[in-house]
């Protein structure tokens, strides 16, 4: 194990937070509670925004930009969003800094440039958004309207934590506008598959597709739809959300249309979004206790090739050997980087690309090339084998397949296996204290019960899982008669 990271069974929190450190995913920042995203990590941000953004335009959404600030009098109009996250916004008073007077290289704010209405920094954009959509929308004709954003979001959180909880962040959302109940549903349900789809099938992480209950549903929000995902630590982690609005923006904001009886009613809204925390859970979900372990779908770097050489008449024979297993592997699509820098050891080079997840490594020096063979080394399970040259693309192109599936099939298991039914409020608490993961116990379906048992055990409901099977049973909690189990998780 690397002497640099520390392991997961020692502090899993140090663990994830050396990973994105020394993986070169992200840095701290003189702004408290924000980070920077550094390339390696936003080229990671990049794949997977590249794909959930043809996924969205294929499912029929175009992309729009809307203004970062939102006066406080729109924020206010909806009252139930403004309750939400009133404490988490971050406030534009004034337009204007200059010279303190008192203290020489000093600035201090204008009082004579104070705003005549105070800007919320987007903690979210349903606010401007809605109050644009009045404008867009007389009649059925304009409708439906189906669009994204990618943007930051702040919001003024206190205790952070690297890609799972910053004051800023990176996400997309989507806010739609429609003409029926049912067709808003179906979207809400349709972006929900979207997310499942993306998480289970790139990022190789299963989840566990549910509706939130009404303590956990989003602010203004008549259902709240969720992905939630397990990590390595028996935490739950809530991957994507996708919110039924029914009415209450189009209401809070006035947004009406002509049916086609020339009647006026409300439109109906959905919301949904995901943000830079999904490389949080990449990272807690796959890693060891030797660097990332990332998917191959959106791996920066699927394979890198590393040389190995004494002398500059060696050197010259890899290169030419390299530059043809370059061009022949991004001719099959693979991203591939070539490490021929020579200030560091191939020794150095190994445990770097091993630390940053890159899911294969070759190793090519002068006698491979005279045996017309590669050592390759695959991340996920540190298996090495030795390969013919001659079509070594569609030998690799096949093993980074069985990368992404062998990874989903393991996460699969370790989630599988953390799912476990209760009957007894001992066997709650001592199944979450102990084995941790989701718990599945019977609930009364009241808010009360709910709430005593996160003060109890600070574990949540975390979803109610879609086409739950109905059953009778007796609360884990109050003893009251139950209908269904749901999933309960202590959660970041």
């Amino acid at each position: 194990m690397s002497k640099e990271i520390t392991s997961r069974a020692q502090d899993y929190s140090q663990w994830y937070n050396d990973l994105i450190i020394k993986g070169s995913l992200a840095d701290y920042s003189a702004v408290r509670g924000c980070m920077v995203i550094k390339p390696y990590g936003f080229a990671l941000w990049e794949n997977m925004r590249d794909v959930l953004d043809k996924m969205f335009k294929d499912t029929g959404h175009q992309n729009a930009y809307f203004p970062l600030f939102v006066p406080k009098s729109l924020f206010e109009a909806e009252e139930a969003n403004a309750e939400g996250f009133a404490k988490e916004c971050a406030v534009v008073t004034h337009y204007r800094l200059k010279a303190n007077p008192d203290k020489k290289g000093a600035l201090m704010v204008d009082p004579e440039a104070k705003l005549e209405e105070e800007l919320v920094v987007r903690p979210t954009s349903e606010a401007i958004i809605w109050n644009t959509y009045k404008g867009w929308i007389q009649s059925y004709r304009d409708l439906p309207i189906l669009v994204n954003q990618w943007a930051n979001v702040v919001r003024w959180e206190m205790r952070t934590r690297l890609f799972l909880r910053t004051a800023e962040f990176l996400w997309q959302e989507g806010h739609t506008a429609h003409a029926t109940k049912a067709e808003a549903v179906a979207e809400t349900v349709q972006m929900l598959e979207v997310y499942a789809d993306f998480v289970e099938n790139w990022m190789a992480l299963p989840v566990i597709k549910g509706v939130k209950t009404a303590n956990e549903r989003f602010a203004g929000a008549e259902d709240t739809y969720c992905i939630e995902a397990l990590m390595q630590d028996g935490k739950a982690l809530q991957a994507g959300t996708s919110h039924f609005l029914g009415q209450n923006f189009a209401k809070a904001f006035d947004v009406k249309f002509s049916d086609k009886e020339n009647k006026l009613d409300y439109v109906w809204a959905t919301s949904w979004g995901v943000s830079t925390r999904l490389i949080g859970a990449l990272v807690m979900a796959h890693s060891d206790d030797e660097g990332l372990v990332l998917p191959p779908r959106i791996a920066p770097v699927q394979v890198v090739i590393v040389p190995i050489y004494k002398g500059a008449d060696q050197k010259l024979v890899i290169d030419e050997k390299v530059g043809e297993l370059v061009q022949q592997l991004k001719a099959a699509g693979v991203r591939v980087k070539y490490d021929d820098n020579d200030n560091a050891r191939p020794g150095w080079k190994f445990a770097e690309y091993e630390m940053k997840g890159v899911p294969i490594r070759l190793a090519l020096g002068a006698r491979d090339i005279e045996n017309n063979t590669v050592e390759v080394a695959r991340r996920d399970t540190k298996e090495k084998r030795t390969y013919p040259i001659e079509g070594l693309a569609g030998v690799l192109t096949a093993l980074l397949d069985e990368i992404q599936a062998n990874m989903f099939q393991k996460a699969l298991q370790f989630r599988d296996e953390h799912i476990t039914e209760v009957n007894s409020w001992d066997e709650f608490v001592a199944t979450l204290d102990g084995k941790g993961g989701f718990v599945s116990a019977f609930w009364d379906g009241t808010s009360e019960t709910e709430e005593k048992i996160k003060e109890a055990t600070k574990a949540t409901i975390r979803c109610i899982p879609l086409n739950n099977t109905q059953q009778d049973g007796v609360c884990v909690f109050s003893g009251n008669p139950a209908k269904e189990r749901v999933l309960f998780a202590r959660a970041y």
